[in-house]
């Protein structure tokens, strides 16, 4: 069932509350899990994109141990990232490090199905040559794509950013590229790398998970705010022909002023 929490903009968003964060994260891995199963039946392949942070962590653990290990074909997911900080692989703010450690290593999953931002190299060369990967995968060359990833996963920060999208920043206004460096002095890894919404809004499914109640603010905010604006990215993100998901947590939720639906 969806609620028509949020900014409007032509499809509903769907907002799920969970008791506490296992469940939420127990949930999420089978919604993900079903995802693939259905990609793979239809097109022969899952193309996931991939957070960052301690929230997601969570998750990647949970699929790489049974029932999911088993029940989802690791053979055909092709992974992505929704941004990196632009650090070596090995470095401990890498989340690529922090996606192979809680799940790539622990899934049987070619190792050319793993396609990483290169962080180490040059930021505009390394968003530049993602954006390559990315138009070669999704077939097209110019201009705007019809349809990326399978799913999307996401994290939302206590001051409304997701992916390495800051509020204020150019990325959120860019209408044509895919991929954008941009350095942000206040953060400890001040040069970031992330996809634009021009291609996470081309996603089918984009699911949001939030935990934790220093969220509870900002998710009130980003869902009952009113029209989307730079000064809060996470609205942004809307799928033009795919659905929106939030899950989310009971502490993060204890804000919301509309009623979403609630899961035991």
């Amino acid at each position: 069932m969806a609620s028509d929490l949020g900014p409007t903009k032509a499809r509903p968003v769907d907002v799920a509350v969970f008791p506490d964060d296992g469940t939420l994260m127990r949930a999420e891995a089978e919604h993900t899990a079903e995802l693939a199963r259905a990609a793979i039946a239809a097109r022969g392949r899952f193309l996931l994109a991939l957070s960052g942070g301690s929230t997601p962590r969570r998750l990647y653990e949970l699929l790489s141990r049974p029932p999911f290990l088993e029940g989802i074909d690791w053979s055909r997911v092709h992974v992505f990232w929704g941004d990196e900080r632009c650090v070596p692989p090995g470095h401990p703010e890498s989340n690529y490090r922090m996606a192979r450690e809680a799940l790539l290593d622990r899934v049987p999953i070619p190792e050319g199905n793993v396609l990483r931002i290169h962080g180490e190299d040059e930021p505009n060369r390394a968003a530049e040559a993602y954006e390559q990967v990315l138009r070669g995968v999704f077939g097209r060359v110019e201009g705007r794509p019809d349809r990326t990833f399978d799913q999307v996963l996401l994290g939302m920060g206590d001051d409304g950013h997701t992916a390495s999208l800051f509020p204020g920043t150019p990325p959120l206004t860019e209408g044509r590229r895919w991929v954008m460096a941009q350095h942000v002095e206040s953060l400890p890894v001040p040069w970031r790398i992330t996809l634009t919404p021009v291609v996470l809004n081309a996603a089918a499914d984009v699911t949001f998970l939030v935990a934790g109640a220093s969220k509870a603010p900002r998710l009130r905010e980003v869902l009952e705010g009113g029209p989307p604006n730079v000064s809060l990215p996470a609205q942004l993100i809307r799928p033009m022909q795919g659905v929106l998901h939030w899950m989310v947590d009971a502490a993060a939720a204890a804000s919301l002023s509309r009623t979403p639906r609630t899961t035991p």
